[in-house]
């Protein structure tokens, strides 16, 4: 027979705007803050390594340009001594005089020095001496009273005059080889000279070697770094921008971050409040909303326990109150009936009691057993047959039957836990009998949705007033058919029952059902999301 539902659906409950999820990506890519703090550095390191590469490449050109230039006027003066310098056949030789004239003749600028070798090494002309040429230095401060002259700067001098002459001596050895010799080394007053060395050829004897060099490398590398130095000083200074910025970005909230948790624990307040910093559109954003939302979360916790042991203590209170007027009226009564209808009220209200303390206990319970336990995928099908066997197999003659009607023609995975939703599906079956009429049943029935399972108890009772259709879940209230026993519900377990479908990501709601125009008994109905495959 068809029956029309009229109820009343669940409201949407009252709450708050959840926070962005977290920020996924593989860090740091997915990250701002990540990518601003890498971007900041290799900025800084990037002005440096590229002035520096900018610049070397440009004294390496510097180098190169004067070895070329140095190697093409070597190359025409060894050709104008090959010419006009070289006496004897068929062996020839350099003539040391026209030589030596020569390199007098020729306009050597007062930054090069040339000089010219024969065949076996020895010095033939120096433009140095040949021009006259006086090196000159600051003379050392004198020397006073009794002091010696420095004899370990005259050994370094000594020293660093030899290694320059050795330099020079390799360098002519293998110029006389016959290939031109480039090189970079240092002079014999300390400092870098560029060097070339190029073979006089006489058809194919090497008669000798002309050696070309240059100063001014050192002014060059002087000019490289003072030109680096520009460099150098964006790169500090963008480096204390970018250290200044991430302090303010990042450490400065996570210090405010600090201090409003330090309030919270020191001063006693509910909730982290930091509208500026939640506003931000990254990781500090979604860390101060995150605490906004734990720290809500635990004050919301922390207001349902005050509620929670506000409600357990009145619920308490009226049977103890009940028991102590039973014990302080039994030594007044003067008849056995009189005293067996009161140790009859102090049986149930200590029954009542030992409901309640369970009940309550269950309750307080109820959250540690759910963090405890993982969710897992479970079938509805298995699980409600489980439950409709167990209370079929355990039923008493004349009591209220439990009938499992509707099942899906395939499993239904949901992700939760057994024990839990299995308590879920006892409590409706527990409240649908005890309004159900003697010999009645309780229907449960399964259906599955594009994205949740919906599982359904309905009654043959007397159903609900509209008004209580909501209130059916809040802690303690009972509303009890004319001639049940006074008591013997606690008033919680609808309340557990949308405790742990809201745990579970489901909801859970209460309707009436219609015959005709006629109430026909309640529905209470659970949905809870289905478990991806």
């Amino acid at each position: 027979m068809a029956s029309d539902i009229a109820t009343a659906s669940p409201e949407p409950r009252p709450g708050r705007r959840a926070s962005a999820a977290p920020r996924r990506g593989v860090w740091p890519l997915g990250s701002r803050l990540g990518r601003l703090i890498i971007a900041l550095n290799l900025l800084g390191l990037a002005i440096l390594v590229g002035g520096a590469l900018v610049l070397n490449e440009f004294r390496q050109g510097l180098i190169q340009t004067r070895l070329e230039s140095l190697e093409f006027e070597g190359e025409v003066i060894a050709k104008v001594i090959d010419e006009y310098a070289t006496i004897g056949e068929p062996e020839p030789a350099l003539a040391a005089d026209p030589a030596a004239s020569m390199i007098n003749v020729l306009s050597i600028p007062s930054t090069q020095r040339a000089r010219l070798f024969d065949a076996g090494g020895r010095l033939l002309a120096d433009s140095f001496v040949v021009a006259d040429r006086v090196d000159s230095s600051p003379l050392p401060p004198p020397l006073k009273p009794g002091e010696h002259p420095n004899a370990a700067g005259a050994r370094q001098r000594e020293a660093r005059l030899a290694k320059a002459r050795e330099a020079l001596a390799a360098e002519v050895r293998e110029a006389m080889r016959g290939e031109v010799v480039r090189n970079v080394r240092v002079g014999e007053d300390g400092n870098r000279v560029v060097s070339v060395s190029i073979p006089i050829r006489h058809v194919r004897a090497v008669l000798g070697v002309l050696t070309l060099q240059a100063t001014g490398v050192e002014q060059i590398v002087a000019a490289q770094r003072r030109a680096l130095l520009p460099f150098i000083l964006i790169a500090v200074g963008v480096t204390l921008t970018s250290s200044l910025l991430l302090t303010q970005l990042i450490a400065e909230p996570v210090l405010r971050l600090a201090r409003a948790a330090d309030r919270v624990r020191l001063q006693h307040s509910r909730a982290i409040a930091l509208p500026d910093l939640a506003r931000r559109d990254d990781e500090v954003g979604d860390l101060t909303r995150s605490l906004e939302d734990m720290t809500r979360a635990l004050s919301d916790r922390m207001q349902a326990i005050e509620r929670f042991a506000a409600d357990v203590a009145h619920e308490l209170r009226n049977p103890m109150t009940s028991i102590r007027s039973a014990v302080e009226t039994l030594d007044l009564v003067k008849t056995v009936e009189a005293r067996d209808r009161l140790l009859r009220i102090l049986g149930q209200d200590i029954g009542r009691m030992d409901r309640l303390i369970t009940d309550i206990s269950n309750a307080s319970r109820l959250d540690a057993e759910l963090a405890r336990e993982s969710p897992s995928p479970l079938d509805l099908n298995q699980l409600l047959a489980q439950v409709c066997e167990f209370y079929e197999a355990t039923r008493k003659p004349g009591e209220v039957g439990v009938r499992l009607v509707d099942q899906a023609p395939e499993p239904v995975h949901v992700l939760g836990r057994e024990g839990p939703l299995s308590q879920v599906v006892r409590n409706l079956i527990d409240n649908a009998r005890s309004f159900s009429p003697p010999g009645g049943e309780v229907r449960v029935s399964l259906r599955r949705g594009r994205a949740e399972a919906v599982v359904c108890v309905d009654d043959d009772g007397p159903g609900m007033p509209p008004e209580n259709l909501e209130t059916v879940f809040q802690r303690f209230y009972t509303s009890r058919p004319k001639g049940a026993a006074f008591g013997g519900n606690s008033g919680l377990g609808l309340a557990i029952a949308r405790q742990i479908a809201e745990a579970h990501g489901g909801r859970i709601w209460a309707e009436n059902r219609l015959a005709g125009q006629e109430v026909a008994g309640a529905r209470f109905s659970i949905a809870l999301p289905l478990a991806r495959s």
